[in-house]
């Protein structure tokens, strides 16, 4: 296919700021934050005017900190990156200790006047769900909000650790932070298909018709990963699966499959939408958990041609941990577009592959012209938008193979980013440019996270509290789709998985 020459311009943040980033050591903001935050300094989409403090417990120094990022940052031309680096700074912070936090005002307060950035301040919590709301009542305490231009907070997900705390962390957020200035990031919400969900079904006639229980038959969202939890291993073994992936990632897709069409292409009018779906999932009563839900735990397998260890090998797990690394489930959403059409939602670590699908199946024709003509089974037609990786949505349907006889095949007609001649941003890049711009359309609202913790807090005091949970959770080989168990599930309902 020949590339596009059409570009959707970029535009670039005029208004200066002052970049606060919580747990500065860690993973995230070495292999995420502070590369995209780069690929934006590189093509010139960042203001003349900013600077970027990292805050965390590691003892570094400016020059040190400076060396420790740079490792981390891909690009050959070696003045950018020494560029960019000049404005980066360090200061060691007890996140317990509010003189900590007083200390770190006066190193902003000086940057703030060097680099003529008003008092414009955000905040980003790159730090586990348990520290949150100890670093924003610090945030808050120490004065680092007050007399300012205007101070933002990101917090990253999950939000919070369960309902209770994330009603206490939203408490806490908006004791400092109004709602419009505090962004639950969720990166997922910056892949470009992702974005397009919502124009494919609103801005194209003949889909949005049969979007509905009428025409589709059930959806799937499969998020799979092939590595293990690598370094995230303690913070993994405590939270699990539904936090780290379902309780955010998934729950969100699924509310853009799902969400009914909005007054307006705005933040407030799209998180609406949303929170409706979420108020519409049929509750799952801890009795019929098992009856909606697998899981699992991945043992000693083969990746890639490679022997990875079993979970509970992996450094910082637990020998006798219960934890699931996988898990799929049925759900419902009780309104007139979607009553009873399933929704299976499927994700795992140290699957056979890393692939991010949301695949729309419709029914089948209602009566079949061609019995006794052809032999093999008319499929349904089967919409897919692919997050990951090689960004696409494609359309499969039937047709007919040339010649003399009846003979059908599948057909997909793609359409993919990578057709595009210019980079795309990360999805990354994405959020923090929305984030210096004020723009809360992709991130999640207070209520959203609220009531999504409600729909999930059963699942999760079914895995965590109940004393038979170890039945419920079956062994997969690593490189495998999961536990066969899953299979079986969906094949009982006379489906199959369609990534697979």
């Amino acid at each position: 296919m020949v590339k596009q020459g059409i570009q959707c311009r970029i535009d670039p943040v005029c208004e200066p700021f002052g970049l606060i980033i919580y747990g500065a050591s860690g993973d995230l903001t070495k292999k995420k934050l502070l590369p995209a935050l780069f690929n934006l300094y590189k093509h010139n989409l960042l203001s003349e005017k900013f600077f970027i403090i990292g805050a965390a417990r590691s003892s570094f120094n400016d020059s040190d900190y400076r060396n420790f990022i740079g490792s981390y940052i891909a690009e050959e031309n070696r003045d950018i990156i020494k560029h960019f680096l000049k404005r980066l700074y360090y200061k060691s912070t007890d996140y317990n200790d509010i003189n900590s936090f007083k200390s770190l005002k006066r190193k902003i307060v000086s940057l703030e006047r060097s680099y003529r950035t008003g008092k414009r301040r955000i905040f980003y919590l790159a730090v586990p769900p348990l520290l949150c709301e100890t670093i924003v009542s610090s945030i808050g305490e120490a004065g680092l909000t007050l007399s300012t231009d205007w101070s933002k907070i990101v917090v990253e997900k999950p939000f919070g650790w369960d309902l209770n705390s994330a009603c206490s962390l939203n408490r806490t957020l908006h004791r400092f932070f109004h709602e419009e200035d505090i962004f639950r990031i969720d990166h997922y919400l910056g892949k470009e298909t992702v974005q397009d969900i919502l124009l494919f079904r609103f801005a194209n006639s003949i889909f949005e018709p049969i979007w509905n229980r009428n025409h589709i038959d059930h959806v799937q969202i499969t998020v799979s990963e092939s590595i293990g939890v690598g370094e995230r291993a303690g913070y993994y073994d405590r939270a699990g699966i539904i936090r780290d992936m379902f309780q955010n990632h998934i729950i969100q897709l699924l509310s853009l499959i799902a969400m009914e069409p909005p007054p307006t292409f705005t933040p407030s009018r799209i998180r609406e939408e949303k929170v409706k779906v979420f108020r519409s999932l049929r509750p799952i009563e801890k009795k019929h958990i098992p009856e909606h839900t697998v899981f699992g735990q991945y043992v000693s397998g083969e990746i890639d041609g490679k022997i990875v260890p079993a979970y509970r090998d992996e450094k910082g797990v637990s020998k006798s941990s219960n934890t699931p690394t996988f898990a799929m489930m049925k759900i419902y959403i009780d309104n007139w577009r979607w009553q009873g059409i399933p929704f299976y939602l499927r994700s795992g670590k140290r699957l056979k592959k890393r692939v991010t699908e949301v695949s729309v199946h419709f029914k089948t024709v209602p009566h079949s012209i061609f019995k006794g003509v052809v032999s093999n089974e008319i499929k349904p037609n089967v919409l897919v938008f692919r997050l990951q990786p090689d960004e696409s949505i494609n359309l499969t349907f039937q047709t007919k193979i040339p010649g003399t006889s009846m003979c059908f095949r599948d057909v997909t007609m793609n359409f993919s980013y990578r057709d595009y001649s210019e980079p795309i941003p990360e999805a990354y890049e994405r959020v923090l440019l929305d984030c210096l711009r004020g723009d809360q359309m992709i991130f999640v609202g207070q209520e959203g996270v609220e009531i999504a913790w409600e729909f999930f807090t059963p699942i999760i005091d079914f895995l965590e509290k109940g004393k038979k949970v170890v039945f419920h959770i079956h062994n997969y080989k690593a490189g495998t789709w999961g536990p066969w168990e899953s299979d079986e599930f969906i094949k009982k309902d006379g489906r199959q998985w369609w990534v697979k």
